[in-house]
């Protein structure tokens, strides 16, 4: 019965994330498609993500729940702490972006949840942010509103094609037009980020309870 619950609350997730129809590219480069979409009722473009990557899902998996090495690949992050470890496959995370001057610093809660299909073997990371868990520093604006979500579908041994879609509204006064100007830059140099990433040994032999790849 949970199973069925939970499925049928990622499917209105999912559903929600892609219900933009007009993704336009705004960048691509070796092999990795950058798309923005407007959003009702919002000034803050969402954006989507698609390339192929040379992984297997549990290597991928592992990487984007390595929480304390993120700043490592995600472009303009200043931190990642792991905050609570629920069970193997969901987790709580808070993070702090740095974002150019003079615009102030944003950071952020979120919850992670891990979910694979046990038929098609087909990923899902669902990752919105969540109130709570740390106080709200000065200087820094947290940032309330988030929603992301990774779907990391097996192609054949060693290979997958990955969508991650970013919804986020950043709070206090930021001009639009330079949140929606990192938006497009940031994920690309995130995803080189990842590639370079998945190679290091730490991930090779990778081999996580919840997934089957």
């Amino acid at each position: 019965m949970y199973r069925i619950f939970f499925a049928t609350l990622l499917l209105l997730k999912v559903t929600g994330v892609y219900a933009q129809t007009d993704w336009n590219l705004k960048n691509e480069k070796n092999g990795i498609k950058v798309y923005s979409s407007q959003v009702s009722n919002s000034k803050f473009k969402a954006i989507k993500v698609e390339c192929e990557l040379n992984a297997t899902a549990s290597q991928l998996v592992e990487v984007l729940l390595d929480i304390k090495a993120c700043p490592e690949w995600l472009d303009h992050t200043k931190s990642c702490t792991l905050l609570k470890q629920v069970s193997p496959s969901e987790l709580y995370y808070y993070s702090e972006v740095s974002i150019p001057w003079p615009v102030q610093n944003r950071d952020f809660v979120a919850h992670l949840v891990v979910h694979q299909n046990p038929e098609t073997k087909v990923v899902t990371m669902d990752g919105p942010a969540v109130s709570g868990f740390v106080p709200i520093k000065e200087g820094i604006v947290r940032v309330h509103s988030s929603r992301s979500l990774w779907i990391i579908t097996p192609l054949k041994k060693g290979l997958v094609k990955v969508v991650y879609t970013l919804q986020v509204d950043p709070g206090g006064n930021v001009p639009a037009w330079l949140v929606n100007l990192l938006a497009t830059q940031g994920p690309m140099k995130s995803f080189e980020g990842l590639i370079v990433q998945l190679k290091k040994p730490a991930y090779q032999n990778a081999a996580l309870p919840f997934i089957k790849d």
